[in-house]
């Protein structure tokens, strides 16, 4: 039984196995005051073989410390290459959000094919657990191809699509009554950006009437800072508030990406929560290299002739049908979560090797 978090360390479930739900977000049911964390399962994943991802898993919790395994609520399609949850398929950082309209569950996933192909894939179900049904197999947001995102609902009950238009902008979008589509509202922030400066990752939440969104550079699975931004509604300008991580001086914030931010029931405490990629010593010494050497051409403006923005309507596409080679073992990443720290209004993190939830009641 755990009685702390330690951000970093190996995090294993009920089963005594690795937790496998990254890109993940965490939801509560207040009914029934459980925490359910889920995301990508990588449990197939090696990083020599053609599998990216083995479905969406699932975890239980009632004090964030000690998770039961629940298995898959969506299952991977191995035997069907027309399918967008075939596993050679890069389906990333699942999100669910209710709709109280239609009583649905609905789920929104990235799906990459290669690196020209992005596009959602929209289910939905009667349960939070499935199963879920395809609304929308291939769909292409305001005719936009789509990176990390997020989804949220506001005060008001309307719900927005926060996405990284690869990699140029982020793209916040109102969605449609039954939040299986956008509505064709939309407005753009962080323009006009280049990888690693670009921003995705969006991770949103609400503190006294504001909304908040934590964003990552764009320099593949190496992390980079983490900046913050606050906006009073989602269809305005954000004005960004800086960087984030206290005592960051590597400028990784702290080995991680951050995906959500969960505020813990009954309570004032928030809590940041990242994927640690590249959790092995050497990974992070290249890591830090590699960062620097991609921000010094960046900001030379040398690269800049192959990362320049299509802004070309995408249409439906076809799935390629072939499966590929994958060479990333994210299987073995680790979790990063921490206490945000709020001073003047601005949600800062602070590194700890390890803290206790009920320190911060």
């Amino acid at each position: 039984m755990c009685d702390s978090i330690r951000p970093g360390e190996l995090w294993l479930d009920d089963q005594v196995k690795p937790i496998q739900a990254h890109g993940f977000s965490v939801f509560y049911d207040e009914a029934n005051q459980m925490y359910y964390w889920y995301g990508e399962n990588k449990e197939k994943t090696d990083g020599k073989g053609t599998i990216w991802h083995w479905g969406v898993r699932c975890y239980s919790s009632k004090d964030l410390y000690n998770w039961k395994d629940l298995g898959l609520i969506i299952e991977p399609t191995p035997d069907d290459l027309d399918s967008p949850l075939h596993p050679t398929y890069c389906m990333d950082r699942p999100h669910i959000i209710y709709c109280e309209k239609t009583k649905k569950y609905v789920c929104w996933l990235k799906v990459m094919c290669d690196v020209t192909s992005q596009f959602m894939c929209v289910m939905q179900a009667d349960n939070f657990f499935g199963p879920y049904e395809t609304v929308h197999k291939i769909l292409k947001p305001l005719k936009m191809d789509t990176g990390d995102f997020a989804l949220y609902k506001d005060r008001n009950g309307d719900a927005f699509f926060i996405f990284d238009r690869p990699h140029f902008e982020v793209v916040t979008a109102k969605l449609t009554d039954d939040y299986c589509d956008v509505a064709g509202e939309y407005v753009e922030n962080y323009k006009n950006l280049f990888p690693p400066f670009s921003r995705e990752a969006p991770a949103v939440f609400e503190k006294d009437g504001r909304y908040y969104m934590y964003t990552s550079g764009t320099s593949s699975y190496y992390p980079n800072p983490t900046r913050v931004c606050v906006f009073d509604e989602f269809l305005s300008e954000y004005r960004d508030l800086g960087l984030v991580c206290i005592d960051d001086a590597d400028g990784t914030s702290f080995f991680s990406q951050f995906t959500c931010v969960l505020k813990v029931s009954n309570s004032e405490l928030y809590i940041a929560m990242a994927d640690r990629w590249k959790p092995t010593p050497f990974q992070q010494k290249f890591g830090k290299m590699y960062l620097s050497i991609v921000e010094k051409a960046m900001s030379s403006g040398r690269h800049k002739n192959i990362t320049e923005p299509d802004l070309s309507p995408k249409e439906m596409m076809e799935l390629p049908k072939k499966t590929f080679k994958r060479h990333e073992n994210t299987s073995i990443s680790r979790y990063v979560w921490l206490p945000i720290e709020w001073k003047n209004n601005v949600p800062y993190i602070r590194w700890h090797d390890e803290w206790r939830i009920e320190d911060y009641l």
